[in-house]
């Protein structure tokens, strides 16, 4: 047996136009904060940018201080680990 198409009424179609006002607020909500964070880390990056080349024009070297930078957000075992490691290859080598 085939099944009939049920009738809309108006409270169906306004339940539908809610949900999907409801739904396209929060895709547009979503976008914009996406948006707003987007143009935030851009301009993070640009003076993250400017503090390093403040840096270099005073001497440093950018690429040691980004480095330690790095190190600084590691785990202080794992560092040593690698340290040990290191050192164990260098002397295999020679070096």
């Amino acid at each position: 047996m085939k099944a009939l198409p049920l009738k809309q009424t108006d409270a169906d179609r306004a339940v539908a136009d809610l949900a999907f006002a409801v739904t396209s607020a929060e895709i547009k909500e979503i976008v914009e904060e996406y948006e707003t964070l987007a143009e935030e880390r851009s301009g993070v990056g640009d003076r993250m940018s400017e503090v390093m080349a403040r840096a270099k024009a005073r001497g440093y070297d950018t690429k040691i201080l980004r480095r330690i930078i790095a190190l600084r957000k590691r785990h202080a075992d794992d560092l040593a680990e690698e340290e040990t490691i290191l050192e164990i290859y260098k002397s295999a080598l020679g070096m």
